[in-house]
């Protein structure tokens, strides 16, 4: 293990408005970004390699997240519909109208084989990846849902919503198990300890707070930034939290000790999005200055089989950590070190010989590929359909007309 200071690697200029979501791919290779700007931007790790800019929503992208084989790509828009791109050159995609307003959050649970929406509707949805069926809504929420992930087993699933609530439900059931209270704004962000465990959750009262989804009792607390927390990410060990904020900085929390590490000046303005790779060694965060920056953590660099073995829930000892000491980290100036050592693959724990592992993700990311594929051609035999019945329906009109 290291105990260095995270560094700015490379960032990324592409998008045309603000940066409203990040997210890695699975073996490090690529990195999504929505913007305010209507396009997706598939970012490529390698250097020298061109991005991919991805159109076909009406309106602003809010959210994207990759399928956990990394093959498929889903992003929700203010055009109310949810997009499940395949992220090649092509940049193929299926489109479903999800909700009857905004999309704010979309991701896939850890199976691959569902999804999970949320809305300005006050809905949560899930979906079935496989031709996007509907499944099942979750509506009590009284205000916009701001945010919705599924817990890492995928048995549950916790929301955030600008009622200022945090709800958990029992997937199975489709029943709200408990209703955390205790934000006194909108609910921004909130997601899962890799434990499954515990959940944080980020608030426009500048807070960021930490439940036990046991017992319930709220573990942290932090008033670290001075304005809303817009999103969070929790490194794969968890023992650690990072935070983006409309303060313009990214905070790095130690979960174990209950106190903050790090403060990181990237962005000019808002910082409105931040995600960990998924082993842990690298982030990716996004804001107003419609840029996307990539960091090395440095702080915590582990072997991927021993974050899994080696997962802890955050200390119990509830802290508030008002007045803490920080380090504070200007951008450091010069250009990003090569991203050659990023292509190594997230090394996982496993019974079976490894090229055994490798072989069947490979067909179970072909087989993400080639369905995603058949749903593509069959929304478009369904718009050819349409259109000929149309020249069918205009001829017939046309003939009528003619007729004497």
């Amino acid at each position: 293990m290291t105990d260095e200071d995270p560094s700015l690697e490379r960032h990324f200029k592409g998008h045309r408005d603000a940066v409203t979501s990040v997210d890695f791919s699975l073996n490090m290779k690529q990195l999504a970004s929505g913007s305010m700007d209507s396009c997706l931007m598939v970012w490529h790790m390698k250097p020298q390699s061109r991005a991919y800019r991805f159109t076909g929503h009406k309106d602003a992208v809010t959210c994207v997240n990759f399928s956990p084989s990394g093959h498929l790509l889903a992003s929700g828009s203010r055009d109310k519909t949810v997009r499940i791109w395949v992220p090649n050159v092509k940049g193929e995609s299926t489109v479903f109208r999800a909700h009857t307003a905004t999309v704010r959050s979309v991701h896939f649970c850890s199976d691959g084989q569902s999804l999970v929406t949320a809305s300005d509707d006050k809905t949560v949805k899930v979906w079935s990846t496989h031709r996007q069926r509907f499944l099942f809504s979750l509506s009590q929420h009284i205000n916009w849902v701001r945010c919705a992930k599924f817990s890492p087993d995928g048995r549950l699933i916790v929301s955030a919503s600008d009622d200022k609530t945090v709800k958990l439900w029992d997937k199975t059931s489709r029943e709200c198990v408990h209703s955390y209270c205790e934000h006194g704004s909108f609910v921004t962000y909130v997601d899962f300890h890799p434990s499954g465990t515990c959940i944080a959750a980020a608030g426009m009262d500048n807070t960021v707070k930490v439940w036990d989804v046991r017992t319930h009792r709220l573990l942290q607390h932090y008033q670290l930034h001075s304005a809303a927390v817009n999103a969070l990410s929790f490194h794969p060990s968890g023992n650690y939290l990072i935070t983006a904020s409309s303060d313009s900085t990214l905070k790095i929390l130690d979960l174990m000790e209950g106190r903050l590490l790090y403060t990181l000046h990237g962005h000019q303005g808002p910082a409105t999005t931040v995600a960990f790779s998924r082993t842990g060694e690298y982030f990716a965060s996004g804001g107003s200055d419609e840029q996307v920056m990539v960091w090395k953590s440095n702080f915590d660099v582990v072997d991927y089989g021993e974050i899994i073995k080696g997962q802890r829930s955050p200390a119990t000892l509830t802290s508030s950590a008002g007045n803490l000491p920080e380090v504070d980290l200007p951008v450091p100036s010069g250009r990003g070190k090569s991203l050659e050592s990023m292509q190594s693959q997230p090394q996982e724990p496993v019974s079976m010989p490894q090229t055994l592992t490798s072989t069947l993700e490979h067909i179970v990311g072909q087989l993400d590929v080639l369905t995603q594929t058949v749903s593509i051609l069959e929304q478009r035999l369904t718009l050819t359909e349409d259109k000929l019945k149309q020249c069918l329906q205009n001829q017939q009109l046309i003939m009528q007309r003619a007729t004497p």
